[in-house]
């Protein structure tokens, strides 16, 4: 039988604190975050979204993004990056000195106006205005659009391939340098992820540069390896599985990060990242979201003690 092909290496950009603190109700406390953030450098994560540049009072859960991410800078090695949902949040993230800034636009008229107040074409001129910026400021902030709702929306339905493709291009000549495609709403299956993914790396190569998964309807896993099979080297996702996005109706759960870097080590595709200290680090950090839903199913089975990785990853259990 031959060998699965994709990539021999694979970045799991953790995301859990954005993405996944502003979907629960919790508020993690600044010195915590940063114990969380220290935790995930030392299992060997070297990309992690430490907030948002919004306005504190719509979402108080990312109030502190500012200390956050002045901690990460401290981090050698470490890419930090932040969600910005407008000109003023990329001020902000330059302020700041953030290593990117993800620009979200919705591939979906109605998720774009009910998440971001604007159409897309409207966020892909504001991209233009925020490259502007960034090079007038002489930054070397990166600037990633990330394309959400790809593959379908709770509130239109049906997103065109044509459109995705159409407003992934729209921000790179904008001035985006990458870009990312995400299933917002979890209707991601492999043979639609393969074909999207087979387009947009044809269209802009490796200049799609992430991917971002739900496993809301338990595809999130066999999603990744569909597009990692494409080539991409880059995925989002969040400890325990948390997060989603308060805007799409039923979009819970994002990809678990423990169990996604379990997957790829066991597959054989290095990620640099220890899955025994994840495991320790999530129990802590369940602890501090007691009563919030949580994902996941490493967690609960335990690493297997035989196969690729067994020897070191069932150290703690």
């Amino acid at each position: 039988m031959s060998q699965p092909s994709g990539p021999a290496h694979a970045t799991v950009r953790e995301v859990g604190l954005r993405d996944g603190l502003q979907s629960i109700a919790t508020i993690v406390t600044t010195p915590r975050k940063i114990e969380w953030l220290n935790a995930a450098y030392a299992a060997g994560q070297r990309e992690i979204e430490v907030g948002s540049f919004v306005p504190a009072r719509l979402l108080p859960q990312l109030a502190d993004t500012a200390e956050v991410l002045a901690h990460a800078k401290t981090l050698p090695g470490l890419v930090a990056s932040v969600l910005v949902p407008n000109y003023k949040g990329a001020e902000r993230a330059l302020e700041c000195g953030a290593d990117l800034m993800v620009v979200p636009l919705s591939a979906s008229h109605a998720h774009s106006l009910a998440n971001l107040r604007k159409t897309p074409d409207e966020v892909v001129a504001e991209v233009a205005r925020i490259r502007a910026l960034r090079d007038a400021s002489g930054s070397r902030t990166l600037i990633e659009g990330g394309v959400g709702t790809a593959f379908g929306c709770t509130l239109q339905g049906e997103v065109a391939e044509s459109e995705v493709l159409r407003l992934m291009q729209a921000l790179l000549d904008a001035g985006a340098d990458r870009v990312s495609l995400a299933d917002t709403v979890g209707y991601a299956d492999p043979a639609s992820v393969a074909r999207l993914f087979g387009k947009a790396r044809a269209l802009v190569g490796d200049r799609l540069a992430c991917a971002h998964f739900h496993d809301t309807r338990g595809m999130g896993l066999a999603n990744v390896y569909a597009a990692w099979q494409t080539g991409i080297t880059r995925f989002d996702a969040c400890l325990a599985g948390i997060g989603g996005c308060p805007h799409a109706p039923g979009a819970s759960g994002n990809v678990t990060t423990e169990d996604l870097v379990f997957m790829l080590e066991r597959m054989g595709v290095a990620t640099g990242v220890d899955v025994a200290a994840l495991l320790a680090l999530r129990e802590c950090v369940a602890g501090w979201l007691s009563g919030e839903t949580l994902h996941g199913t490493l967690w609960q089975a335990g690493v297997p003690r035989t196969g690729a990785g067994a020897t070191s990853l069932a150290a703690t259990h």
